[in-house]
């Protein structure tokens, strides 16, 4: 029987889900609640029964894309939320205890660290290991270890984690494995085919693609099985127990801490989302032959992506990502360079925070997102003070090309 492939799929998700009038995009839904001439019905969907109650657990527009989301990642089911920040919130809270070890990555978004540190006041053991060395994770784990987390490739330093041996690692020792996979995309990579519970996606970024919307969600890949997971509540324990993790970090995220996704955001990045191979063919390509130009240009020390044979986890990315190695890439400019001086003076390139836009956008890492941690962790991290962070964008080639180079010649004098 014929597959339809990625861009087929999401493209007619949601008319294939009885749309309204036989429109073709899920309409936005702006109610709050909703009603049932039955008031026995309305018992029943708040006993479990599909429906929906108010808007706070969310719509027929975020379910419509939590629909595509999944078909993305090739999952069992998706959660949506306010932003991906809400999403790694709602897992890292809903599913550890006090006393609970988490293993993550060193080379985690500042915010991401920020939220780490929030749960170790709150009592949870938090330990960061280099992701892509397993036998540094394997050394790590402890006897009340619960959950390793990583991203796909780090941002901004691109370090790439050995994806699949961590997963047969957690496989083995019964650990929800947890994959951020903002960076790659469902397109590029799958946190299914390394063995991940959950996968994080900030809708924000690639999905999304346009810079105009916010948003999160949680798949579940259906592979981790719930049953023999301890911090499951027992009013949670209903149904195939391959759904009790899911269900609990949507009670728990959305109804008691209010990370919802706005109808109108869901709108906006489902529709983002039907152009999301096109737009990461282009981010890829412009991305590497960016890369492979600055990695030749005397204004430039180091360049920092996957996709340069220098890199040192090239091969890995390779054989991960079907010969595609992402969007965003580290800089790291020539002494003498002024780093701030070198961001002026781009001409197309926004000076913004963000990533995986249409359009091309670059900061100063070390003095921006990353301030607040400090110089011991960015050290640990391996971002530099003249680091700079590029989210390549999918304008005309040439154009970003020469963007970069008349920069950097005018920082050289």
């Amino acid at each position: 029987m014929h597959k339809n492939g990625f861009t087929t799929t999401i493209l007619h998700s949601d008319r294939r889900l009885s749309v309204e009038h036989g429109a073709v995009h899920k309409p936005i839904h702006t109610s709050s609640e909703f009603a049932y001439a039955d008031a026995r019905e309305l018992a029943a969907v708040f006993q479990g029964k599909a429906g929906f109650t108010y808007g706070r657990q969310g719509t027929p527009t975020t379910t419509a894309l939590e629909a595509k989301i999944t078909q993305m990642e090739g999952g069992a089911a998706t959660v949506s939320f306010a932003t991906g920040m809400a999403s790694l919130a709602a897992v890292f809270s809903t599913l550890l205890r006090k006393g609970d070890h988490l293993l993550s990555s060193q080379y985690v978004f500042g915010n991401t660290n920020s939220l780490l540190g929030t749960l170790i006041e709150l009592g949870v053991e938090v330990t960061y290991v280099d992701p892509t060395d397993l036998d540094q994770v394997r050394a790590a784990l402890q006897p009340n270890t619960r959950m390793v987390f990583t991203e796909t490739i780090a941002n901004p330093g691109t370090q790439l984690a050995d994806l699949a041996g961590i997963g047969e690692l957690c496989r083995e020792r019964n650990l929800v494995y947890v994959i951020d996979n903002t960076l790659t995309s469902p397109w590029l990579f799958q946190g299914r085919s390394a063995g991940a519970s959950l996968v994080m996606n900030s809708l924000s970024k690639y999905i999304s693609g346009h810079g105009d919307a916010l948003g999160g969600a949680i798949t579940d890949t259906g592979l981790y099985d719930w049953a023999s997971y301890p911090n499951i509540y027992d009013s949670y324990r209903k149904g195939p127990s391959t759904g009790w993790g899911l269900l609990q970090v949507k009670k728990k995220g959305l109804r008691d801490m209010g990370g919802t996704l706005s109808a109108d955001s869901a709108h906006r990045i489902a529709i983002g989302a039907e152009t999301l191979a096109l737009r990461m063919a282009a981010h890829c390509s412009n991305a590497l032959a960016l890369a492979q130009m600055l990695d030749a240009h005397p204004g430039v020390t180091k360049v920092h992506y996957p996709g340069l044979p220098t890199h040192p986890q090239h091969e890995r990315a390779a054989a991960l990502f079907g010969g595609r190695f992402g969007g965003l890439l580290g800089i790291e400019l020539a002494d003498g360079i002024d780093c701030f001086d070198f961001l002026n003076h781009l001409q197309i390139v926004l000076n913004a925070t963000h990533l995986g836009d249409t359009r091309s956008l670059a900061l100063p890492a070390a003095h921006t997102i990353y301030y607040e941690m400090g110089p011991e962790r960015r050290a640990q991290m391996g971002i530099a003070d003249s680091l700079i962070r590029v989210s390549v964008g999918i304008e005309d080639q040439a154009d970003l090309l020469h963007d970069f180079d008349q920069a950097l010649q005018a920082c050289m004098g």
